[in-house]
């Protein structure tokens, strides 16, 4: 979890990093935060995105709270698996409805960043569970990936050179 703000003269512009996570940003900043997706589709406001390289990030007088999301806590944070998440941006009201609405409007009255963060913590991960739990075969898989660093290639898999 990271907390942005940007109150500079000119406009905030930048690429994402990609990430092996999807990344849910709560804006509560007075300016509006601008996601552009590969396609060229913008997004304003709290979203749910996947970074790829060509994920473009902007905006003016912005203040937001990131949080990166395995795709195990995306499942049980967001409400819906990660794989039903068509586009690679979608606004957060689209997942949560009035819910986004609340949360930002918490963040944006919280005097600290140490109180951002708490409130995040509460209303993010404490949502009640809607969607199935995920299968323990991809919990599995998903734990042994990141313990090898992304290494793992699958039971009876042989690495080596390619020849």
């Amino acid at each position: 979890m990271a907390g942005f703000r940007d109150r500079g003269p000119g406009p905030f512009d930048l690429r994402s990093v990609p990430h092996p996570a999807l990344t849910l940003v709560v804006d509560f900043g007075t300016g509006p935060l601008v996601i552009e997706d590969t396609t060229g589709r913008q997004q304003r406001g709290s979203l749910v995105a996947r970074l790829t390289p060509a994920v473009r990030v902007s905006g003016q007088n912005i203040e937001c709270l990131q949080v990166r999301l395995s795709p195990l806590a995306a499942h049980a944070v967001l409400g819906v698996p990660p794989a039903e998440l068509e586009r690679a941006v979608v606004a957060l009201e689209d997942l949560w409805g009035r819910d986004a609405t609340r949360i930002r409007e918490r963040l944006r009255d919280a005097r600290s960043w140490e109180e951002r963060f708490a409130v995040a913590e509460a209303s993010l991960f404490r949502r009640p569970g809607t969607s199935p739990p995920v299968d323990p075969e991809v919990t599995w898989a998903w734990h042994r990936i990141v313990a090898s660093r992304g290494a793992f290639a699958g039971a009876g898999a042989v690495v080596g050179p390619v020849v």
